[in-house]
């Protein structure tokens, strides 16, 4: 079997959401939900979890998962993204003599993915042998029809995203089916993403997932949107 690294980062300085990983859902903190099914799903050599927030840290150890270093203050913060947490915990195990093939990353906001789809998207990574998969959801509206609004010195004026496009007129049943990223699994070759510092290229496996489990809580109102569909089971299509 290949060495996975599963990574789930944790920061506790939320910037639009105070302390969202640590929010409650279903009667357990969201970073729980996480560790419990990357456990769960028992193809994972370490369950790490990054953070720089203690209460976080010691939450996480009791779960069950690793907290082996304090992610620093700089990694926490903007300008600081997914790549660069990714990239520091690789070179920390990389200094203890550990190396991983591959890291699958987890996030606590997105809380409706299932242990079957973490141990799918590996399979499908494995098989594929491509440099990295995203799990991503059918976007509610096509992308062709989007407003920009530039802004003028007396007014604000709509000018559309993509004017060459030919679907600008389309009904929106017309259009091709698009994708964004729904936050809940990203799976990467270590050897390309430490040669690259990043994980864009052309040839990203998509993990497809149902809308009703594809919701990223960044927000209050997405927070509460996701404690009415876990109250409701709607989480569960």
């Amino acid at each position: 079997m290949v060495d996975t690294l599963c990574l789930i980062p944790a920061k506790g300085c939320s910037t639009r959401l105070h302390r969202k990983n640590m929010l409650p859902l279903g009667g357990e903190p969201l970073i729980s939900r996480s560790i419990k099914k990357a456990l769960e799903a028992r193809i994972f050599k370490h369950v790490c979890v990054s953070t720089e927030d203690l209460a976080i840290a010691e939450l996480a150890k009791y779960q069950g998962a690793e907290v082996p270093f304090i992610r620093p203050e700089k990694l926490s913060h903007d300008p600081a993204t997914i790549v660069d947490v990714v990239l520091h915990a690789l070179n920390y195990y990389k200094e203890q003599g550990d190396f991983f093939e591959q890291v699958c990353v987890l996030l606590p906001t997105a809380p409706f993915v299932t242990v079957a789809d973490i141990k799918n998207a590996m399979d499908v990574f494995n098989d594929r042998g491509d440099n990295a998969l995203l799990s991503v959801t059918n976007t509610e509206f096509p992308p062709y029809n989007a407003w920009l609004i530039n802004k003028t010195e007396s007014e604000d004026v709509l000018s559309p995203c993509f004017p060459d496009s030919s679907y600008r007129y389309t009904k929106s049943t017309e259009c091709p089916s698009t994708y964004r990223s729904n936050g809940a699994i990203l799976i990467v070759n270590s050897h390309a993403i430490q040669k690259n510092k990043g994980y864009q290229s052309e040839s990203i496996i998509p993990y497809i997932m149902p809308a009703a489990r594809s919701l990223d809580i960044d927000t209050e109102l997405e927070y509460q949107f996701a404690v009415f569909l876990y109250e409701a089971g709607l989480h569960e299509q």
